[in-house]
């Protein structure tokens, strides 16, 4: 089957529907799949939820959907940096299921090893636990947390071959990795496509199984606060 798309419109054909769920890796501005999020928004499709560590900033990342008013609910752990979403989110326009970061992890890394749900003692007693199972384990109380999958993964690697097979570099391996198993379809862009065969197979993170499609192409890579010191 072939993986390689000019583009990622082309890569995203036929994938993107309304009101569907969608994992887009990255921590804040790091290891974001820039181009593929710039071809949702312009496909128009709306309604959708986002399972993201955060949304970007106003002008860049998923702040870009945000703007649009295309993204419905999000599934995140950190929603700072973004006052498109705190101004949305305050006039219930926008939905937030609000997750600690570590929880947020596991629930992906749950949700595509295919395990339905675990328990974690993050959270006991705040309003993260309302509503939610709880249970003892050594005389300490945990909750239960539900795993995570979604209709598109929308994932960035450093390199990547035409079979799929992808290496995150530093940083950029955040949730990109865990993110790559939980989706029902997986589609990555990468800053360099090299030949198969040229990945040492000891440094792959996410193998080609889990990669449905896959793009080159240009990044920014925007800092979203720089600080100097005189």
């Amino acid at each position: 089957m072939k993986k390689v798309y000019p583009d990622a419109a082309a890569a995203l054909d036929g994938l993107l529907f309304d009101g569907m769920t969608i994992m887009a890796g990255g921590f804040g501005l790091c290891g974001i799949p820039e181009n593929l999020i710039i071809a949702i928004r312009d496909s128009g499709v709306t309604d959708l939820t986002v399972i993201s560590n955060n949304a970007g900033v106003d002008d860049f990342g998923l702040g870009l959907l945000l703007h649009t008013r295309q993204i419905k609910k999000m599934v995140s752990s950190y929603v700072g940096e973004n006052k498109t979403f705190e101004t949305q989110y305050l006039n219930g326009e926008l939905e937030l299921e609000f997750n600690p970061q570590g929880t947020l992890a596991e629930r992906i890394r749950a949700g595509g090893a295919g395990i339905p749900g675990f328990y974690t003692k993050t959270g006991v007693g705040t309003l993260v636990a309302e509503g939610k199972e709880h249970k003892k384990f050594d005389g300490e109380t945990y909750i239960m947390e539900t795993g995570l999958v979604a209709d598109l993964s929308i994932v960035k690697a450093w390199k990547g071959d035409p079979e799929g097979n992808l290496v995150y570099r530093k940083t950029a391996r955040n949730f990109n990795p865990m993110m790559a198993t939980a989706g029902k379809t997986t589609v990555a862009e990468v800053e360099h496509l090299v030949e198969v065969g040229d990945l040492d197979p000891d440094c792959v993170h996410t193998p080609a199984i889990f990669t449905q499609r896959i793009i080159e192409a240009d990044h920014e890579k925007r800092i979203e606060q720089r600080t100097t010191r005189g």
